[in-house]
């Protein structure tokens, strides 16, 4: 397979996009959705995140988008505003290729760009041991599990809880 371009995100990517994570959300525990959602929702949800100016990739091979990765606001509250959460997501039959890896690094870079101070990363079940992986190998450090919090497919899943440092992370205050 050739190296996938990884790109900025646009609305026309969100067939494929909803497709991957339809598949992540039927198969995988590493989203604790149930029901997947459909086009119109995942549009509705990518537009708020382009709204908000929140950074959202895809990696495009051969014209079709193999993978997607996007940072959004990790809690409402004001205070939050300079700390991101992030979603890397990936065909099936393309994990442990290193296109996480790039999607993230793309990710983590371009936050960094738009003045963001931290990226949080809730991974779904702590037996994700790919998503622990990448996380790991682009600086995360681990902050602590949530143990029993989601039930999914007849089973208790964890999720982990990963923090990297943007930037002067919390060494100054940014200005406002």
């Amino acid at each position: 397979m050739p190296s996938p371009e990884i790109r900025p995100a646009t609305e026309a990517d969100l067939t494929f996009v909803t497709e991957i994570y339809d598949h992540a959300v039927r198969h995988g525990t590493a989203t604790f959705e149930l029901i997947p959602p459909d086009l119109a929702e995942m549009t509705r949800r990518f537009k708020a995140l382009m709204d908000g100016g929140f950074p959202y990739f895809v990696a495009e091979v051969d014209g079709r988008v193999i993978g997607y990765a996007y940072a959004g606001p990790y809690r409402p509250r004001p205070a939050y505003r300079f700390t991101v959460e992030n979603s890397v997501y990936l065909q099936p039959a393309l994990h442990r290729r290193g296109i996480g890896l790039q999607l993230l690094q793309r990710l983590i870079a371009e936050s960094t760009r738009r003045g963001y101070r931290q990226m949080i990363a809730v991974i779904g079940d702590s037996a994700n041991a790919g998503s622990i992986g990448v996380h790991t190998r682009c600086g995360f450090q681990m902050i602590g599990t949530h143990p029993d919090v989601g039930l999914k497919f007849g089973r208790w899943l964890d999720t982990v809880m990963m923090q990297l440092a943007l930037g002067d992370g919390g060494a100054t205050v940014p200005k406002i």
